[in-house]
């Protein structure tokens, strides 16, 4: 049961993972950069505070504070204005870093005590709070990316198109499958792009 849990965990999360992505692929540069007002974040500024956050909490996880001493988290909040590849490096660094340290527990870690802020979590609740924290995130960059994109294609399942998924899916035989598998796998898959009205 433990082994699922984190299986399960990193499939949630290089799912999630996998949307900012395709975002990404539907953007120019400089609307990587672009707010909606002063108050709002950019999706460059939220990969940047994603990357500080996975940095401080994922290394040396199960031997100090989740709250790094050499983390500036105010300073990931700037909006800077670096090249896309460097966006991008800061963003595969972080999950780099996120999904090598889940793949590197034991089913006997998860209830081991870990401390973020001097708070302890078992490693269980420290897996939660981040599997909700960063969808949270993923979804903000999704739905900027929506606002910003010149012709956006939707990452779940296309407005008008869900009663023919749906008997896509009727029609096969009932069957035991992680939900991300077929979009982990490149095919498409419901979402959670901000379009479940669709």
């Amino acid at each position: 049961m433990e082994t699922q849990y984190i299986e399960s965990a990193i499939k949630q999360l290089e799912y999630y993972k996998q949307l900012g992505e395709k975002t990404f692929d539907q953007l120019p540069d400089d609307m990587l950069f672009w707010q909606y007002n002063a108050e709002s974040n950019s999706i460059a500024t939220i990969v940047t505070h994603l990357w500080g956050n996975m940095r401080s909490r994922w290394t040396d996880f199960l031997s100090s504070d989740g709250e790094k001493p050499w983390r500036d988290r105010d300073a990931e909040f700037g909006n800077h204005l670096p090249p896309r590849a460097d966006m991008i490096s800061k963003w595969e660094e972080g999950w780099s870093l996120l999904l090598s340290t889940l793949r590197s527990l034991r089913r006997d870690d998860l209830q081991t005590l870990v401390y973020i802020r001097n708070q302890g979590h078992t490693v269980l609740e420290a897996i939660n709070r981040q599997l909700a924290h960063y969808p949270y995130h993923v979804g903000q960059i999704v739905f900027i990316g929506k606002m910003a994109a010149e012709k956006w294609t939707s990452l779940s399942i296309p407005r008008g198109a869900s009663a023919q998924y749906n008997q896509s899916k009727f029609a096969e035989p009932r069957h035991r499958q992680h939900f991300t598998d077929e979009f982990l796998n490149g095919a498409e898959t419901e979402g959670s792009d901000g379009s479940h009205s669709h």
